[in-house]
């Protein structure tokens, strides 16, 4: 079994109503096109009506964070076009119990979204919009963390 050390939350920035198979398509397609990957980048896809597609088991790794992937469970929802939270009801509740799932499952790992791996360029401890590498998951999971008493 993996040590998990991370739960990390994406979005996949593109339209809400973009379909799972699009974008694992997009995973498998060559570049410039795609990305060129041979495993999926999350272990679980969240579509706009809430579903839980589950694309890796545990003991699987995933293209989520580069650097970070032996050590995480990647989760992400379908939407965050424009970098705007894009996420419904559904996609919150399905979201929530993943968390609350994997919460009790690995109890010590930390919790993030793909943006807080950006490097604090200006050295002031915490890491600015204006440091992001990626906007992903176009919301603060600290606070949404935090909101769910967690």
């Amino acid at each position: 079994m993996r040590n998990i050390l991370y739960i990390i939350f994406h979005c996949t920035g593109a339209n809400p109503k973009q379909t799972v198979e699009s974008i694992k398509n997009y995973w498998k397609m060559p570049e410039p096109k795609g990305k060129g990957w041979k495993q999926v980048g999350y272990h679980h896809l969240v579509d706009f009506y809430g579903i839980d597609h589950q694309l890796a088991t545990d003991d699987k790794i995933t293209n989520g964070v580069a650097g970070f992937n032996s050590n995480a469970i990647h989760i992400s929802y379908i939407g965050g076009e424009n970098w705007k939270d894009t996420r419904t009801a559904e996609q919150k509740a399905t979201l929530e119990r993943l968390l609350r799932q994997y919460h009790a499952k690995y109890p010590k790992a930390k919790i993030r979204g793909h943006r807080d791996f950006s490097p604090d360029k200006n050295g002031d401890g915490k890491i600015d919009p204006s440091e992001y590498m990626k906007f992903c998951p176009a919301f603060e999971v600290s606070t949404w963390v935090k909101g769910l008493g967690l």
